[in-house]
């Protein structure tokens, strides 16, 4: 099926025309964390609970890149998966208990802190990658998680604990006001720090729980916080990418708190509106865009892996692609909205669009190109905000850790509502 003339930006191709899809909205979110629970569980090392960083849409992978942040979705998504019914339920708290020894006693890092990519069968660095403060971020906030889901479990408890308390957050500051983006041995420390808004919330909360080595509450001050006005729309936002209005969103609960600056959870629901009213501005040049389809965020592209475009304003190569996470990842924000979104996808692109582990992670149907990949933390923040719209459960099972409410009333103040 062939949509438009003229311009080959104008051509929208739908590879396998199918049907509207059939089930409710609720069997769509099912089958959407299914898929994703699907990817954890069979893309990760059964000996060391490591996620790959990637995977073929249908399985068969052979590469065994894994990245720490595509693990601390992926113990996170084991959770909801046993949360949700799962039958796998007593496979996986094994599982988890071998990823958290792996993590306590054989993963490659430097204070601990850990490197960004590794080799998922022996948790070896890979690619000269850094010891990165976001991604262990992430990781610890999926280690969290266990944590509290498997209280009664002592051991899990136990080595959660451990692996939290071995995090040495001041000295990844490295001096400084704000941390530092992370650390190679050949070089030091990375110059780029954390020092504007983005995804970095989860990081300095996490540093200012810390029972061994706590952040300064001052330090949440130290970032700024710039505005960005678009068509009426007004927000904090350090970077055009809708990601970073999501990541600390999958765990924090940012409802009903606030600090001198922002209420973030509404200032990421504002953020999602004015990155759809932006996709809708480009409609004419983008016939891909429109009321029910949009969206992008960090992902691969026809031309290659893109981790910054988006807008607003408008940033990178953008050409007409659409991410699926970047609806996925603001469902919690606009529920009605992004939920239509993926059910466009579904609907209209069929197989090319959605198979073993869910939607693929980007594709162009104005070029007819389908990414033949998923990608972890992708996959992960959808399935974490699907949940957290539809329960609340990854905010309820992350807030209940102690240090994680303590960091909360240091520097967000509950508010009356």
């Amino acid at each position: 099926m062939t949509l438009g003339c003229k311009s080959s930006e104008q051509v929208v191709h739908a590879r396998t025309p199918s049907k509207p899809y059939a089930g409710n909205d609720e069997q769509l979110l099912d089958e959407i964390e299914q898929a994703s629970f699907r990817y954890f569980w069979e893309q990760a090392n059964p000996k060391t609970g490591l996620v790959k960083d990637r995977a073929l849409l249908n399985g068969n992978d052979q590469r065994g890149a894994g990245s720490i942040a595509a693990t601390g979705f992926g113990l996170t998504a084991l959770c909801i998966g046993v949360q949700r019914g799962s039958s796998l339920a007593k496979e996986v708290k094994e599982r988890v208990r071998i990823t958290l020894r792996f993590i306590r006693n054989h993963l490659e890092g430097k204070n601990g802190w850990y490197f960004h990519f590794v080799d998922i069968d022996n948790g070896e660095r890979i690619f000269h990658s850094e010891v990165s403060s976001i991604d262990t971020a992430i990781l610890l906030c999926g280690v969290l998680v266990c944590r509290e889901f498997y209280i009664d479990d002592a051991e899990i408890h136990d080595l959660a604990t451990e692996i939290y308390r071995a995090v040495d957050f001041t000295w990844m500051l490295n001096g400084g006001p704000t941390l530092s983006m992370g650390w190679k041995p050949e070089k030091g420390f990375l110059s780029a720090r954390w020092d504007h808004y983005c995804e970095l919330m989860m990081i300095y909360l996490l540093g200012i729980g810390s029972p061994t080595h706590p952040l300064p509450a001052e330090t949440w001050n130290a970032w700024s916080r710039p505005i960005v006005e678009f068509e009426g729309f007004k927000y904090v936002s350090g970077a055009a990418t809708l990601f970073t209005h999501q990541y600390s969103h999958a765990w924090f609960d940012f409802r009903g708190r606030r600090d001198q600056y922002c209420d973030y959870f509404e200032n990421s629901v504002i953020a999602t509106k004015a990155h759809k009213a932006f996709c809708l501005s480009l409609s004419q040049k983008y016939k891909s865009y429109s009321d029910d389809l949009w969206g992008i965020s960090a992902s691969d592209s026809a031309h290659g892996y893109d981790g910054g475009w988006g807008g607003p304003p408008k940033t990178g190569r953008i050409d007409g692609t659409i991410v699926p996470c970047a609806a996925g990842g603001s469902l919690a924000f606009m529920p009605d909205e992004t939920i239509k979104v993926l059910r466009t996808i579904r609907s209209r692109f069929g197989d090319a669009a959605w198979g073993r582990y869910g939607f693929v992670d980007a594709f162009n149907p104005l070029r007819d190109w389908y990414n033949p990949d998923v990608i972890g933390i992708d996959q992960g923040i959808t399935m974490l905000m699907a949940e957290n719209h539809r329960s609340g459960f990854v905010w309820k099972a992350f807030s209940a850790n102690p240090e994680v409410k303590a960091a909360m009333d240091k520097v967000l103040p509950a508010t009356s509502r």
